[in-house]
């Protein structure tokens, strides 16, 4: 197959580029940087420079592809993320929008956008949440471009991790690092799914090969969740900071107005029903493992 992947030089796409490469299929992919083309170029990726908001490179991109992995988005400046989120849709209607029918668009979702029952792991048949205070629609988007008849899997995440990086957690430490306190809400029972890196990257490689017509989703979990006081504490060892509970009314003080919303949200998630479609078996450490020997 020939895929055209956006954020293939990041923490996902630089593992995806690598398996499915050497399974031979071709790959393209995106990228604004020298750094970048060297990467995708010593791995023998095809390179086409650009930039994630150039919607007529990003259609250049998919034109003639089979497949269509969109892993971009610009989680770097928060105070952005409204605009962030209008990138995407833009760039995901913008690639569906020269997929020929019965080819395939991959889109990232996410757990945390997810409507599910309160209390309740989240599901794969579970909608996406409609919400003024969620701008991101990235399933909506992805909807509108199976209607032409193009197959779409959305893979929905969890926190990706690895010791280098943990999804949201990420976040956390550094703000665990500055305040010389490691936080949690509450009593910390709220939890946030999981799976590791490789993992991850692999059920994209499965969602490639096997997605079939109409709209699939995948859940990419191996932990259905890890309590946020669990993860907590773990920070807390590693950089030699208390852990401390501190009042929901607080929570957008401490961690600002995006992170103390999702400090405080419950996410576990449920990836039974993507494990027996895919033969998708998970393997590797778990969250609080792989923050243990995290080098703070």
């Amino acid at each position: 197959m020939r895929i055209f992947i956006t954020g293939s030089t990041g923490f996902i796409g630089t593992e995806l580029v690598k398996e499915l490469i050497a399974a031979g299929h071709q790959v393209r992919g995106l990228t604004r940087r020298d750094a970048g083309e060297e990467q995708l170029k010593a791995v023998g990726a095809e390179v086409l420079r650009g930039d994630f908001t150039d919607l007529d490179c990003l259609r250049t991109g998919a034109t003639g592809m089979d497949a269509v992995v969109n892993l971009a988005f610009n989680h770097d400046d928060m105070s952005k993320f409204a605009q962030s989120a209008q990138d995407e849709i833009k760039a995901i209607e913008a690639m569906g929008s020269v997929l020929e029918p019965g080819k395939l668009l991959v889109v990232t979702s996410g757990i945390g956008i997810t409507a599910g029952a309160l209390g309740q792991p989240r599901k794969e048949t579970d909608p996406p949440a409609e919400s003024a205070a969620m701008p991101r629609r990235p399933e909506q988007a992805a909807q509108a471009v199976a209607a032409r008849g193009v197959h779409v899997a959305i893979v929905r995440l969890p926190q990706v991790h690895d010791t280098r990086k943990q999804g949201l957690v990420t976040r956390v430490i550094q703000l665990a690092r500055e305040k010389g306190a490691s936080a949690y809400v509450g009593d910390g029972s709220n939890r946030w799914a999981a799976a590791p890196l490789h993992a991850v990257a692999h059920l994209y490689y499965l969602a490639v090969e096997n997605t079939g017509s109409g709209v699939t989703t995948y859940h990419a979990v191996q932990e259905e969740g890890v309590s946020l006081r669990d993860i907590a504490e773990t920070i807390a060892r590693g950089l030699d900071v208390p852990a401390i509970a501190i009042p929901a009314e607080e929570a957008g003080e401490h961690f600002g107005p995006f992170f103390g919303h999702a400090a405080t949200m419950d996410m576990p998630a449920s990836s039974e029903w993507t494990r027996k479609t895919l033969g998708w078996e998970p393997t590797g450490p778990g969250m609080i493992e792989d923050l243990a020997n995290v080098k703070y």
